[in-house]
């Protein structure tokens, strides 16, 4: 199985299920649907179709993470930022981290390989994964995110991002990220 929709139905939440979520919130969003997206230079591929010439968009990666002790960590990035897991570590104050297993990654946050987001704390949140986000949302007004799957993306305001986080009594840890 891949992170298309077309498997959603195996996740604990499925996309769908999470569209409605939203709407049921009363939290807006653009749906986008294109092909599967799996790396950075697979979404900057069709970024253009997308973005919204002169919004100030977050376009961001996400790594399902665990240490030593086997904690948890969702960590979410500009796309582009360069990445030095030991160095990671030691800002989130956690010592050694590795990427943690597809079987893992479905256990703890609900999605495959290629699906990874902010929207899968849904299913993060009770499984006591810690969320940790780039500052640079900060800076941002729209944030473009995987909504469990990786052939869909939904354009949302950051403020929006935040009252789904809200909602889950998830709250994000900010990485001061310096300058790449």
């Amino acid at each position: 199985m891949d992170a298309s929709s077309q498997f959603q139905d195996t996740l604990p939440v499925s996309s769908d299920a999470l569209l409605a979520q939203l709407d049921d919130w009363g939290l807006p969003y653009v749906l986008h649907e294109h092909v599967p997206l799996r790396t950075v230079e697979d979404a900057k591929s069709v970024e253009e179709t997308m973005i919204v010439p002169g919004e100030k968009a977050l376009r961001i990666k996400n790594l399902y993470l665990r240490d030593k002790k086997k904690r948890n960590y969702l960590v979410t990035l500009e796309q582009d930022r360069e990445i030095d897991l030991k160095v990671l570590g030691a800002q989130l104050g956690v010592g050694n981290l590795s990427f943690g297993s597809a079987d893992r990654l479905l256990e703890n946050l609900g999605v495959r390989p290629g699906a990874v987001t902010p929207l899968a704390m849904i299913n993060g949140a009770e499984k006591g994964v810690r969320f940790f986000m780039d500052d640079a949302v900060k800076e941002a007004d729209v944030i473009y995110v995987h909504p469990l799957v990786n052939d869909r993306t939904v354009a949302m305001e950051v403020s929006a991002l935040w009252a789904f986080l809200e909602k889950l009594d998830v709250t994000p840890e900010f990485l001061e990220m310096a300058c790449d």
